[in-house]
């Protein structure tokens, strides 16, 4: 960590502070954010956008007993003052049968200032530009079956900063950067795209040295031309740690955020702590502390902790994840989970860096007794209804006799959360965290920044949509 630059930081804290004692609330609290970021994308050969944009404003929550949430934002701290009124007013005009409380957090000061490796803010855009204008070129240059690309760049460095009437005063550096890279590849009327994307909360260097990946995308791209559609049916289905990742942050995941399991009593029946969700090699959960990661925060946007949260022990549900309004609902503990996805919006309950623990052994001794399977590899969509999920692979290959065989694409996953839980038979020790970009939606925000991770999966049988077979 290097030090925050203290007296741009103790300006903010006075004014904030002085600001939060005029309250006549119960409770408030304000998020405040301060954004410099940086953009570049080229489509095929074109450069469609290469810009820097600053951005600054906060957030007030105000809480009067037995009342409602009164919500303001503002873009000046001048206007500070009179927001936390206007939001004290709205707090005071829902008045609610059932009130809503707060679990208890000690109060806490820090500030949060990581070591960058290379802060892309000292970095001119026109380097930014190169950087990617090469990579893009990469893409194209792979084949005159590249009909078309798209490569973006982006970095956002976030001054946030954190008060309560409680006393919790925060101060956090939040760093992002990333890459994307999308192909196209077209032979005749056959079209097929591959992408591959990273980001994380780092610095300039961290992108550099990315050459493989943009290849890559490309390749992919090429060599589905020539893949067939994987014939449809029930099959033994391996996932790659990508796939697997965003199966139990899609599937499971969502299901676990207790704002939407306390608002909807068909879940609240079906996420019983207790309840049996798999076999006992399974086990979930969700860590906002762990290192180096998108989803990685010291504090969530309500200044809690975050930390590890176990949600399925060796297959039984063991817990959710909370913002201190719903722990304190639901009688249990802040999880630090409470995120927005910028100061425009409150926090409501979302994941964090979400994951599946290793169990033992590689991808071969997953598919060594397989006579005719189905090993899946990235996710490049999916959908989920309570229990019910599909999700479509990026591509897939046929397992033969214990040993990969053809690729294949089409390849579509469904099935019931909690029969496929139950099916899986086999977690290898590989287990690595996905690096990439893009986010997670909830509640009209997105795109939040989160990480999954997993090693490779084995289910004792999956439905996989693709070709009828004759």
């Amino acid at each position: 960590m290097r030090a925050a630059p203290g007296g741009q930081v103790a300006a903010v804290r006075d004014r904030l502070s002085t600001a939060l004692k005029q309250t006549r609330a119960d409770y408030a609290e304000v998020r405040m954010e301060r954004s410099r970021s940086s953009r570049v994308v080229f489509r095929g050969r074109r450069l469609e956008l290469a810009e820097e944009s600053v951005d600054a404003g906060g957030c007030v929550r105000v809480l009067s007993r037995g009342c409602g949430w009164g919500v303001a934002s503002f873009t000046t701290l001048d206007d500070l003052p009179k927001m936390l009124d206007a939001a004290g007013e709205m707090s005071r005009a829902i008045v609610l049968a059932e009130p809503i409380r707060l679990a208890e957090t000690a109060p806490r000061e820090d500030e949060v200032v990581p070591e960058l490796d290379g802060d892309p803010l000292g970095v001119p855009l026109a380097e930014k530009r190169r950087l990617l204008e090469h990579l893009n070129g990469l893409m194209l240059a792979a084949s005159d079956k590249i009909a078309d690309t798209a490569a973006t760049y982006s970095d956002e460095r976030t001054e946030w900063y954190y008060a309560n009437s409680e006393g919790t005063w925060l101060y956090e550096l939040r760093p992002e950067i990333g890459l994307a890279a999308q192909a196209t590849a077209r032979d005749g009327g056959c079209i097929e795209r591959s992408l591959e994307s990273v980001g994380l909360r780092r610095g300039w260097r961290s992108v550099q040295d990315r050459d493989e990946m943009f290849r890559a995308a490309a390749r992919r791209a090429l060599e589905l031309l020539d893949a067939p559609a994987v014939v449809g049916g029930t099959y033994p289905v391996v996932l790659d740690p990508r796939l697997a990742g965003v199966f139990v942050h899609e599937a499971f995941g969502h299901l676990s955020e207790a704002d939407f399991v306390y608002e909807n009593p068909q879940a609240r029946e079906m996420m019983t702590l207790g309840r049996r969700f798999g076999s006992d090699i399974v086990t979930i959960g969700d860590d906002g502390s762990a290192p180096g990661l998108r989803g990685t925060l010291p504090y969530d946007d309500e200044g809690t902790p975050t930390q590890r949260t176990v949600l399925v022990r060796e297959g039984m549900l063991v817990g959710r994840l909370h913002s201190r309004e719903t722990a304190a609902a639901m009688g249990e503990h802040p999880t630090g989970n409470a995120r927005a996805i910028s100061f425009r919006h409150p926090p409501i309950v979302r994941m964090t860096n979400t994951y599946l623990e290793a169990g033992s052994g590689g991808l071969d001794d997953l598919i060594a007794d397989i006579r005719l399977g189905v090993y899946a590899v990235d996710a490049v969509g999916g959908q989920t209804f309570l229990e019910n999920f599909s999700f479509s692979a990026a591509r897939g290959y046929m397992i033969r006799n214990g040993r990969l065989a053809e690729l294949v694409k089409d390849v579509v996953l469904a099935g019931n959360l909690f029969q496929s839980l139950q099916s899986i038979d086999g977690v290898a020790g590989d287990f690595r965290w996905n690096q990439t970009g893009g986010g997670c939606g909830k509640g009209g925000q997105v795109p939040l920044p989160v990480t999954e991770g997993a090693p490779h999966v084995r289910f004792r049988e999956l439905l996989v949509g693709g070709e009828v077979g004759g």
